[in-house]
């Protein structure tokens, strides 16, 4: 029935859902370009419709009653930013205690610009072994979806590469608020 009525949603308000669920029992699976709260709300619908059972980060002040009830029942897991150290080692122990284990993340880890991606999805991806899934929105095509299973070589500046190679035609939803696709230096 949800699943339905998530892909009701989508093909209402236009949008093409691209892939399918990931034939992988454990794996980081990125979303990029994300600039708007917008985009949390297609990819659940998309997440929903496929029927991928994927964990992921949200942050802690949209888990307000009833809103922070829903999250949860669909994976979220509340994050305060302010108090988020270790953040990656714990993701890393999510992995490590779980059979079957997917986690979402927007590698920007905000709506708002930065200068740069953060390297933790890729850190988590090569401490436990698993792939990284790469998911994206674009709003230029409306689509969203999963197009590649990656797996890093290990080689992080020649991985980064490849992944940004692979998220530069995507167009966000807030161009302005989409930083480079660049990552800090290691």
């Amino acid at each position: 029935m949800l699943k339905k009525l998530a892909r009701g949603m989508l093909r209402i308000a236009g949008w093409e859902m691209v892939g399918e669920a990931p034939a992988v029992d454990k794996a980081v699976l990125i979303l990029a370009p994300h600039t708007s709260n917008w985009d949390g709300l297609w990819v659940l619908a998309y997440k929903v419709a496929m029927g991928i059972d994927a964990r992921f980060f949200g942050k802690h002040t949209l888990f307000w009653w009833p809103l922070g009830n829903i999250l949860r029942r669909m994976g979220a897991i509340p994050v305060n930013r302010n108090e988020s150290r270790d953040l990656v080692r714990n993701a890393i122990d999510m992995f490590n205690t779980h059979d079957r284990f997917l986690l979402g993340l927007a590698p920007e880890g905000t709506r708002k610009w930065m200068p740069y991606w953060r390297t933790g999805f890729y850190h988590i991806a090569i401490e436990v072994g698993v792939p990284i899934v790469l998911g994206f929105i674009d709003y230029r095509q409306k689509r969203v979806g999963i197009e590649k299973i990656f797996v890093p070589s290990g080689i992080l500046e020649q991985d980064l590469a490849l992944i940004r190679e692979f998220y530069a035609s995507f167009t966000p939803r807030h161009p302005r608020n989409m930083g480079p696709i660049e990552f800090p230096p290691a």
